[in-house]
């Protein structure tokens, strides 16, 4: 994992972070997801490199993983605002790097410690054993996901204790 590189993304990666999420996607979500409804957004290279332009402003938390000048991984964090925790947006990793630590390393790079949210495929075993190793745990919340189908949970990781 040494050749891996976690850093901040800088605007000139938005096509390798879109290009990069949506293999992520193939990837995680081949199993979990009807494949008729993962089909368009595959095929939208162009909306995802436009969607990740715009979160590279300065606003988001973004961290990319890049293994010599290729993107690998990603992690992004919504900008709480006022008493609201962190939202962790986005955690992918090319299925070659599972299980080498590099998502943990992308989740500490992007959130530390901090009290955070997010929401997971509620069938997706392997990410949700991920989350509780980081203190997420369910937060009794549960609906369908609008873009790809499918029973999403939300999670929380609350505050440490003083």
């Amino acid at each position: 994992m040494t050749d891996v590189v976690v850093r901040p993304a800088v605007p000139d990666d938005a096509e390798a972070l879109g290009r990069c999420h949506l293999a992520c996607w193939r990837e995680a979500y081949a199993d979990l997801v009807d494949p008729a409804c993962l089909a368009p957004f595959l095929a939208d290279v162009d909306g995802f490199v436009e969607r990740w332009r715009g979160r590279l402003d300065g606003t988001w938390p973004v961290r990319v993983a890049d293994a010599g000048g290729a993107l690998v991984g990603l992690a992004s964090v919504r900008p709480a605002s006022g008493e609201a925790v962190a939202h962790l947006n986005a955690l992918y990793v090319r299925r070659e790097h599972w299980s080498t630590g590099l998502g943990q390393r992308l989740l500490d790079s992007v959130l530390g410690d901090a009290p955070a949210t997010l929401r997971v495929f509620r069938d997706n075993a392997r990410a949700r054993r991920f989350y509780a190793r980081n203190t997420f745990v369910p937060d009794g919340t549960e609906h369908e996901e609008p873009r790809l189908g499918g029973p999403e949970i939300g999670m929380v990781r609350p505050a440490p204790y003083a």
